[in-house]
Order: structure tokens, then C-alpha cells, then sequence
């Protein structure tokens, strides 16, 4: 909380996903009210295909330093700390780290924060293709086993991910092919959890329709804004 006892200002970069930025921003306004408190946003539209085009070809000096021109939009605008709700701009998060004008809410902390709490020792993740090749750009190394799918199931995954992405949306096929390929996962790799790693997912996984164990990325980032903006410890 701020020194007036508000939550602080945050800024968001949007357009990463529009769809995934409405989850974002829907997700903070109704966490913020189910505490009795009003939410302060202030956003920036990031555009997604040159963000996916340097992401995929590994430009992360160049990433970051597009990324530090949106925050430093935010800043001039009044945000005092930000958060970038998206996988795939995290390949560049320590160049980020290093340039941003503003505090950030880290996604990738966020979960590995998470993986440690739930002392999660073997999981395999579940998102994007540059997601799921690094494994989630290798930070989870340190704190659990990453259990790669195999070529042919990354590739399924990539793919459902993408129309997922464009579609902001799942079928019931999409739906029903991800729900088996983690149940397939968890039994023949005997793991702990599946790592949803991708904000879209939100558009295929809820709490009331996944039945494996799971660690939902997003929803994760969330709480940890949440922790963050207001000072308490409570989840979102």
C-alpha cells in the first residue's frame, strides 16, 4: 500500500494477447474488490507481433529495450510499480531487470516462488512453443525437476496454444486434447503438477474444470500482485 493507503498505481502492458490482458485487468479489479478496495491501473498497448517476433527469434536486448519504452510510458504516466502479463516477453526478463524504470511484479518469480512453496520436485509445463522448449527460460532449474514433453506432444501443445491465442478461446476438441496430453503426462512422467505457462490458458483451464494437479501460472502472477499492491499475505 502507498503512503495515502491505497494500493499503489500499477501499470500494466497490455496487447500481449488482448484477450490475456482482459484477464489480466478483470482478474486485479475483482481481487481488488473482494477486499473492499478500488483498483488504480493505468495502461500501455504493447504490439504483440513485433513482441512475438523478437521473442521467437531470441532478440532479447532489442525485446527489452522495446519493453523499457512502454514502462517508461507508464512511469511518465504515473504508475509506480508494473507487471508484464505474458509469457513469451519473459525470455528477456534479466535485460529487462536491468533497464526498467519501474519496480516489476516478476511472473517468473512469482512461480518459482510458488513451485518452492507447494515443494514441487517434478513437473512439465504446458504453454507456448519458446515456453515449453526452454523450460520456461530455464528458471526452474534450481528448485524442481522439468520434465520435457516429447517432440510430437510439444508440438500438439504449440499448436492448440497458437489457435487458442488467435481465437481467445478453446473448443471442446482443444479442450478435451490438452486435458488428456496432461493427464498422460502426470502418469507416464510421474509428476507433481503440470505448469500452465501460458496466460491463454485461462481461456481452456479454471479451477472447476481441471481435474489433474496443476500450478496456473497466471492466476499465480496474480496473487503475487495482488501481495504486492496491497501488503497482505493472503491469496488472491
Amino acid at each position: 500500500m502507498t503512503d495515502e493507503n491505497r494500493p499503489a498505481l500499477l501499470g500494466l502492458v497490455a496487447g500481449l494477447g488482448v484477450g490475456a490482458g482482459i484477464f489480466y485487468y478483470r482478474s486485479v479489479v475483482q481481487a481488488h474488490l473482494a477486499r473492499g478496495l478500488s483498483a488504480q491501473i493505468l495502461m500501455v498497448h504493447a504490439d504483440v507481433r513485433k513482441v512475438l517476433r523478437l521473442a521467437t527469434a531470441r532478440e532479447t536486448r532489442q525485446l527489452a529495450e522495446y519493453l523499457a519504452g512502454l514502462l517508461r510510458e507508464l512511469a511518465g504516466g504515473g504508475a509506480e510499480i508494473a507487471t508484464i502479463p505474458a509469457f513469451a516477453p519473459q525470455v528477456c526478463a534479466a535485460e529487462l531487470t536491468q533497464i526498467t524504470p519501474l519496480p516489476l511484479i516478476g511472473l517468473l518469480e512469482a512461480i518459482v516462488a510458488e513451485v518452492e512453496r507447494r515443494r514441487l520436485h517434478r513437473v512439465a509445463i504446458l504453454g507456448a512453443r519458446v515456453t515449453m522448449e526452454t523450460n520456461l527460460f530455464g528458471t526452474l532449474q534450481s528448485v524442481t525437476e522439468v520434465v520435457s514433453p516429447r517432440p510430437q506432444e510439444i508440438e500438439q501443445a504449440a499448436a492448440i496454444y497458437s489457435r487458442v491465442v488467435e481465437n481467445e478461446g478453446a473448443s471442446a476438441e482443444e479442450f478435451a486434447a490438452l486435458r488428456s496430453l496432461a493427464h498422460l503426462l502426470i502418469e507416464r512422467e510421474r509428476l507433481e503438477a503440470i505448469l500452465l505457462a501460458g496466460t491463454d490458458l485461462s481461456f481452456v483451464f479454471h479451477p472447476g474444470n481441471t481435474d489433474f494437479p496443476h500450478l496456473d501460472g497466471a492466476r499465480t502472477h496474480i496473487d503475487a500482485i495482488m501481495r504486492v499492491l496491497t501488503g497482505s499475505p493472503d491469496r488472491a
